[in-house]
């Protein structure tokens, strides 16, 4: 039977342009409910998300009715048509969000943070921390409504980084019955990752967040980024090379040597960057540059990150957890080529 529409799967290029803007307007919102409001990082208290999937792609664009991005019905089932300004761009599939992102269980324990990085709304918003009876709950629930290929835990520092990592410990043993790997994206904590491996988990990221140390400085008062790489090369030894992850934000005011020079470090150590585009975000604006990174410079990033992971024998797309398995708000190598 024809298809009575074009049928145009997503590229790197049309990824790379959807993410430089970072946001969509759904026809019906009955598309894409219910929808759960990010909780954890730069986007948290957005008004929720859409994930679209097509060509082997998939991309998590945030919700937002003034978007120039229009994501429309299409005559057939189920498929989505993707404009930009009038203009089809990309057609594909709304992927259901299993707890925050589709095929996994991702939950975010704490909605506060001690810290104040000026391009994060969550120290402002400083919601609440769940107990471990409803993270329990929202992971059950995943899995009875689909086919989880992970679980992976996130956590703001409600009083300490060691606390958290208590928080996480906790948890671990309650995991195991659902036999999929275990991914914990938490505060760095001294001697964590030994802790972490030991209870089960599969891979860790600590966040080094900024490409350009006085920047870091700057945006992220009362962290140190000498201490995050100690303990990233800490998490190398006990989880191994390719197994260990680093958030790397771009649109901050760095430079693109800045990046470059960061996921090398990064590389050489056997840590994977996540090269993570800014949300603007309304709640802290003027507190900090941020200007979302353009399709052009985003496509650059890529390149050099895939250049990178093949010169130190790295590979993203082999993740099995967080957000290099999603790949939702990244470009990576290996996946989105």
């Amino acid at each position: 039977m024809t298809k009575m529409f074009p049928e145009i799967p997503m590229t790197a290029e049309i990824k790379a342009f959807l993410l430089s803007i970072g946001t969509a307007d759904v026809e019906d919102e009955n598309m894409v409910m219910p929808t759960l409001k990010s909780t954890a990082g730069p986007s948290a208290g957005s008004a929720g998300s859409v994930f679209i999937a097509s060509g082997g792609k998939r991309v998590r664009l945030n919700l937002d009715k003034k978007s120039p991005i229009k994501i429309r019905k299409t005559a057939e089932a189920d498929e989505i048509a993707v404009y930009y300004s009038e203009k089809l761009i990309v057609t594909g599939m709304i992927e259901p969000a299993l707890a925050h992102c589709p095929e996994q269980a991702y939950i975010n324990l704490s909605e506060k943070c001690i810290f104040d990085c000026k391009y994060c709304s969550v120290p402002i918003l400083q919601g609440r921390t769940k107990t471990k009876e409803e993270t329990l709950e929202i992971i059950q629930n995943a899995f009875d409504k689909g086919n989880v290929k992970a679980i992976s835990i996130t956590s703001g520092v409600e009083n300490t980084p060691e606390g958290e990592l208590e928080r996480v410990l906790n948890l671990m043993p309650e995991l195991k019955k659902y036999n999929v790997p275990v991914g914990i994206s938490i505060y760095a904590a001294p001697g964590g990752a030994r802790k972490l491996k030991e209870a089960g988990a599969s891979e860790v990221k600590y966040n080094i967040e900024v490409a350009d140390s006085e920047i870091f400085k700057k945006v992220c008062p009362g962290l140190s980024q000498a201490n995050v790489f100690i303990e990233l090369e800490d998490a190398v030894h006990f989880f191994g090379r390719g197994k260990v992850f680093s958030n790397v934000i771009v649109g901050l005011g760095e430079t693109d040597e800045n990046v470059e020079q960061v996921i090398e470090k990064l590389a050489e150590i056997g840590v994977i960057a996540c090269i993570r585009p800014i949300y603007e975000n309304a709640l802290r604006k003027g507190e900090c540059d941020m200007e979302r990174p353009s399709e052009a410079r985003l496509l650059k990033l890529y390149e050099m990150q895939k250049r990178i992971s093949k010169k130190y024998d790295l590979h993203p797309e082999k993740a099995e957890t967080m957000c290099s398995l999603c790949s939702g708000c990244d470009m990576v190598p290996g996946k989105d080529d």
